[in-house]
């Protein structure tokens, strides 16, 4: 939640305080809101702000408290929302930082360009993607989001605008860094170019976790997109059950005849939307019981064996995003959203999880696999060579976080990692064993902001 204040209030004794959460929910604080429309404006925001520091923030989509900072202060960007400059013939774009996905394939798509890297929701700004250096279905074969930058522009504590170049540390430091080391203010980020806003999907059925493993080692780099819902409720022989969707944008011949006519339907962009979920929902609702019915109907009526079936891009990157506050479902205690990644080579450690899960009767219909690539040079970048689970709990769970806990040190053990971007629970003594190049990152902060002046709820809890 977001106040439109004047930035000339940042000082004052009587700035107000206003609820701020993460997309979980799961812990709410109060701060300072400031919603600055210019860099000047942000970077007085920067100066004034006082003790307690601040943070940049976007749409909110962190799961955690990546976005907080309790008793502090908080930059809102959503107002530096400018699209500056697209080159159409190179695929260039040069834009603000507050600018979404979402306005950009509004803007992109007619032109015949793609975002390079888009997540679950096109909800995300340009300076959060940078900052939590997001990933999408696509990492496999063409990274995070900050392998498509060519320029970066940071407010840093001192009050120096700079313009960060891939190769340097402040640019690997930033990409990832959950806005720890500035204010993003605008990017230069290279597109995908793209025939239409259609998506060519194929989609498959595969009878348990081996047999999905499997399917996605053989086949995956024959796709740019690839992604696997899975049913963690499933047990015995069907363990890690899922649906497998895998896909490429569709070219312009496969369009039939009337839509490829039609100048504007090719490349149109018409995202539809249902009612927002409600602003109440009772604690509870998405039990075992209502999870395992949704599982089981949803790996039903996923055909065997599909090919080449067109989907409009809102349906096959942002199903959720159609439906406003969908974050509602889970009640008042809001929701966790756990995502790890373990290494090539400990299959084994994904297994055990997998089946640890299964076993304590999780509730999550929200659980995707997937298969990263080679890691990104971010020095806090999640990517990893290996296989990512994501899944949401209902943050009421009974013992849920004492059961994370055990699976934060089993994911350690394995040498790999859990998210910052959705984090909001993980104990500081694991992120050094998950994160190798912490302490360059800290080096580095601690030189460019000695003060501490960019701080969240995530750094302090983390110790970063």
């Amino acid at each position: 939640m977001v106040a439109d204040t004047s930035i000339t209030d940042a000082g004052g004794s009587g700035f107000p305080f206003v609820p701020v959460t993460g997309w979980g929910r799961t812990a709410p604080t109060h701060a300072r809101m400031l919603r600055p429309r210019t860099a000047e404006e942000a970077a007085s925001a920067v100066r004034d702000w006082g003790a307690r520091g601040g943070i940049a923030r976007g749409l909110g989509r962190a799961y955690g408290d990546a976005a907080q900072n309790a008793g502090g202060s908080v930059l809102d960007m959503t107002a530096l929302d400018r699209i500056r400059t697209i080159d159409a013939e190179t695929g260039t774009l040069v834009c603000d930082a507050g600018v979404s996905l979402h306005r950009l394939m509004e803007v992109l798509l007619p032109l015949g360009w793609f975002v390079p890297v888009s997540p679950g929701t096109r909800q995300v700004t340009v300076g959060g993607a940078f900052a939590a250096d997001i990933h999408g279905k696509n990492h496999h074969v063409c990274g995070s989001f900050s392998r498509h930058v060519s320029a970066l522009e940071l407010l840093t504590a001192d009050g120096r605008i700079r313009t960060v170049l891939p190769g340097t540390g402040l640019f690997d430091a930033t990409a990832g860094g959950m806005g720890l080391t500035g204010v993003i203010l605008g990017a230069t980020v290279r597109l995908h170019r793209v025939e239409t806003s259609l998506m060519s999907v194929d989609t498959e059925r595969a009878t348990d976790l081996d047999d999905l493993m499997s399917r996605l080692a053989a086949t995956d780099h024959h796709y740019r997109y690839s992604v696997a819902w899975i049913d963690l409720l499933a047990r015995g022989r069907a363990l890690g059950r899922s649906v497998l969707t895998r896909g490429e944008h569709a070219p312009l011949d496969a369009l039939p005849p009337r839509a490829r006519r039609d100048r504007h339907a090719p490349l149109g962009f018409r995202p539809g939307q249902l009612p927002a979920a409600p602003r109440f929902v009772p604690e509870g609702l998405l039990g075992r019981t209502t999870v395992g019915l949704f599982n089981e109907l949803w790996y039903r009526r996923a055909p065997r064996a599909r090919t080449g079936e067109l989907q409009r891009i809102s349906t096959f990157f942002h199903p959720l995003d159609g439906v406003p506050h969908w974050n509602r479902i889970y009640g008042r205690s809001g929701f966790v959203q756990y995502q790890f990644v373990v290494g090539y080579g400990q299959e084994e450690a994904l297994r055990r999880i997998v089946g640890r899960i299964s076993r304590r009767r999780c509730p999550s219909f929200l659980a995707v696999l997937k298969r990263f690539g080679a890691a990104d040079p971010g020095w806090l970048s999640f990517p990893m060579p290996g296989w990512t689970l994501a899944l949401d709990l209902p943050a009421g769970l009974p013992g849920l976080g004492a059961f994370l806990d055990e699976l934060d040190e089993e994911v350690a053990v394995a040498g790999g990692r859990v998210y910052l971007a959705k984090d909001s629970r993980l104990r500081p003594e694991l992120l050094a064993a998950m994160y190798p190049r912490l302490p360059d990152f800290r080096a580095l902060r601690a030189e460019l902001d000695p003060q501490g002046v960019f701080t969240s709820d995530l750094a302090r809890r983390l110790a970063i």
